[in-house]
């Protein structure tokens, strides 16, 4: 008997990255390694008890729902734009789907032209354009300017070819740098954008992780040609629920339908009672606030930690303003680095994984080059639910994160020895 032969193609695609380090971390420490989680962006809080009570009180809801999504949760997802974005959202205009990456996937696989990223960027947005065979332009930022991308770079990119359709992704507070747009920035931006007719897919999905508290989306300056995505996995704890959101100007109807027929015919709706339960999510309130304050509170004070120790032991890096990564530059032990025989930014995870404990993901994950020695850290490996609680009852210090954020300091040690070690 002869086996089944399957032609099968992953058009050269790996698991996602950090699916991988996540996996591959549990497994070492399934062998009694001790093992910093730093790798999957993760939200270490839990989600919030009112939103929790809502999912019980509508485990019942069993039928399936609309493919563009429950109505009652289009308008508290609209009303939540105008409110917190100050931009014009119509419940007529929101998109729920299973998750913002599924909605990322489905966008490109309805739009037909260019799709651009920053460098460095999310680990999904290229794979997502090279398995729909959408071309992928990534345009290079530099350290300097914070990692983002900037209005002349934009200008250049499509100075030869105006008009030419382009779909722009920004992704602020960022993954994997940590850093947002100032508002001259997004303005400069969307004065380019509105210039060459370039669609902006602008992935706001930890704004309200913004450690300010103000976050500025950039449909202000360019709604008629902005999608802003975000959904319930970072502010509200709620990954694994798989619930985000779009909100389309008025003239991307037809982009809109397109994503719901395909919709119709992929995922149909997302779960009905997790539908219901994102209202109460989206209604925002008093307990949410709080909530939503003493997580900008924690994550601050978490990232201005390992921002000081980290610079002081020589690492390049940009001080986090919202979010939960870092993204480090090595690139100034380059010949130290070369003589223990660490040639790229995957060798250099390789070895703090092997020899610290310290998983993190490499910068080539993020579209930067192999050699140029860059690393995304996400510092959530710590008890969210414990450290909220104690949020509640004082302000965050340094002996706070000894108490309730343990693992991250010592993740930061370790890997501040290792480099000492090596030089």
């Amino acid at each position: 008997m002869h086996p089944i032969s399957l032609n099968l193609s992953t058009r050269g695609r790996k698991t996602s990255a950090t699916i991988r380090i996540n996996e591959r971390s549990k497994e070492l420490q399934k062998n009694g390694r001790e093992i910093y989680f730093f790798g999957l962006g993760q939200s270490p809080f839990p989600v919030p008890n009112c939103v929790i009570k809502a999912l019980q009180d509508n485990a019942h809801q069993k039928d399936y729902l609309h493919p563009q999504g429950l109505w009652e949760l289009r308008e508290a997802v609209a009303a939540f734009h105008r409110d917190y974005d100050q931009v014009a959202a119509d419940a007529q205009h929101v998109l729920i789907g299973p998750g913002s990456k599924e909605l990322m996937f489905i966008l490109q696989l309805a739009f037909y032209g260019d799709i651009i990223t920053p460098s460095p960027c999310w680990v999904s947005y290229r794979p997502q354009a090279e398995i729909i065979g959408r071309n992928n332009v990534s345009v290079l930022t530099t350290y300097k300017n914070r990692w983002r991308i900037q209005a002349e770079d934009l200008e250049k990119l499509c100075e030869d070819d105006s008009g030419r359709p382009r779909l722009i992704i920004l992704n602020y507070p960022g993954n994997p740098e940590g850093q947002t747009y100032t508002e001259e920035e997004l303005q400069a931006i969307a004065e380019t954008a509105r210039k060459h007719k370039i669609i902006v897919l602008s992935d706001e999905i930890y704004g309200l992780l913004n450690f300010s508290g103000k976050h500025t989306s950039i449909a202000r300056y360019y709604p008629e040609g902005t999608i802003i995505s975000s959904g319930i996995s970072k502010w509200c704890g709620a990954g694994g629920w798989r619930l985000g959101t779009f909100v389309f100007p008025p003239q991307f109807t037809p982009l809109l339908k397109s994503m719901v027929s395909i919709a119709s015919e992929t995922f149909t709706s997302v779960s009905a009672p997790i539908q219901y339960a994102a209202i109460r999510a989206y209604e925002m309130g008093e307990e949410i606030e709080v909530y939503l304050q003493n997580s900008r509170k924690v994550l601050q004070i978490i990232a201005t930690h390992c921002y000081e120790k980290l610079s002081d032991a020589g690492v390049d890096l940009w001080e986090a303003q919202g979010g939960f990564y870092l993204f480090l530059n090595f690139s100034k032990f380059r010949d130290v680095l070369q003589k223990n025989g660490i040639h790229d930014s995957g060798q250099l995870c390789e070895r703090l994984l092997e020899e610290t404990g310290v998983a993190i993901l490499p910068g080539s994950d993020f579209l930067r080059c192999e050699s140029e020695y860059t690393v995304r850290m996400a510092y959530v490996d710590f008890d969210g639910k414990k450290a909220l609680e104690a949020c509640e009852k004082s302000e965050p210090d340094e002996k706070f994160l000894s108490v309730y954020c343990p693992k991250i300091q010592r993740g930061i040690e370790k890997m501040t020895e290792w480099i000492k070690r090596l030089s």
